[in-house]
This record gives C-alpha cells, structure tokens and sequence, in this order.
C-alpha cells in the first residue's frame, strides 16, 4: 500500500459523496487533471471503483464535482456603501484568484456551472441597489464573468518569456509575460469593461457613495 492510500473501509458502501470529491480534489491538486480517474480516486480510498460510480456517477460527473468543490462561496461579501464599480473590481479580482487555484481550464469554462450563478447574486444586487435595472444588471455580471473566466481559461495556459524584451507596457512583449504582466492585463481588461458597462449601461444618476476605485 502506497503512502497515500488511506486504510480500506469496513465497507466500501459506507463511503461519502464528500470523502470521494475530497480525494479526488487532492488528487488534482497533486498531479493535475489528467491524474484524476475513478481507479485512482479509488486507490487512495482504498476501496475498488463500483462505490464511486453509485455515489457520484462518472468522471465527468467527478470532475464537475472537482469544479464546485474549489469554486464554491467565490462572491466577497458586499458593502452597502460600496459602489457598483467598486464592488465589481473586487469581485472580478477574487473571482480570478479563485480560478487561479483551479488552474486547469476545462474546470472553470463552463457558463452554466452552479458556482457562477451563486457568485452573480451579489453583484447583481450592488449594481440594482445604484439604479441598474434587473435586466442590465444581469447583463453586466455576466460580461464581466465571462471575461474573468475568459481571461482565467487563457491564463492557465501562458508561459513566462525566455528572455526580457524592453517594453513599455505590461503585455508588450511579445515572447511572452510574466506574473506581474498578467496582474497588469487583467486589471486593465477589468477597467475597460467597467468603464464601459458605465457608460452605456449604468444608470444616468450616478450613485450618492463615492467611489473607491483602487
């Protein structure tokens, strides 16, 4: 028995939804995407496959579970007296970090997952609280979750330069970026859309807080 296989249950039957996500979970976080199947995941629960397909049905299924798992509660709390825009930078910001964790882009491109849905809510409900209708406010969340997952699906795969070009700006090189290049992009991409989902969507009052745009 390797190292990392746990001890064989009395029975195999009383495994956990939970137990079985948590190991393919570590698993992933291990060696990657490609590394999870339900005979490792099985491996490591030292039990055999049958329990997991009863339990959380097929890979797919393990993998959409994978997903949730480190996707889950990805909305920062909101302020009441935060702006929208204010709101949304740091929204789109933890969103992002969260992404980063998953790494692996065919676990965060997916527009119906569960996650995102739950994570909107409080956006949706800063930018109703400053004026947006239901409808633009439901359309600008979703912009900007589509260009954070967009932008977090192209992330996963950027390699850094072999070698530094001079530049002046973050992402003009164009061997590659670095980290700080990347940080620089997607606040920059964030602005842009902000800016512009204000001025042609946010409402024509402007809200009474003031804004602290970072």
């Amino acid at each position: 028995m390797s190292k990392t296989t746990r001890p064989p249950k009395a029975s195999e039957f009383a495994l956990h939804a939970d137990e079985i996500v948590d190991a393919a979970v570590e698993i992933f976080q291990e060696g990657g995407l490609d590394a999870v199947s339900m005979r490792s995941v099985s491996t490591r629960l030292g039990v055999s496959p049958v329990p997991l397909y009863s339990r959380v049905g097929n890979r797919d299924a393990l993998v959409d579970a994978i997903a949730d798992r480190l996707l889950e509660d990805l909305a920062p709390p909101s302020n009441d007296d935060e702006t929208w825009n204010d709101y949304a930078l740091r929204w789109t910001r933890e969103l992002r970090a969260r992404l980063r964790e998953a790494r692996d882009s065919r676990l965060i491109v997916w527009h119906g997952r569960e996650a995102y849905v739950e994570a909107s809510r409080p956006l949706i409900e800063a930018m109703r609280r400053d004026g947006f209708a239901s409808d633009a406010a439901v359309q600008a969340c979703r912009l900007l979750t589509w260009a954070t997952v967009g932008f977090g699906a192209v992330e996963s795969g950027v390699e850094p330069p072999s070698r530094r070009r001079p530049r002046a700006r973050p992402g003009g090189d164009p061997g590659g970026v670095d980290q700080a290049d990347t940080d620089a992009l997607f606040d920059l991409h964030i602005r842009y859309l902000i800016e512009g989902i204000g001025r042609d969507i946010a409402p024509a009052s402007p809200p009474t807080r003031k804004s602290k745009r970072a």
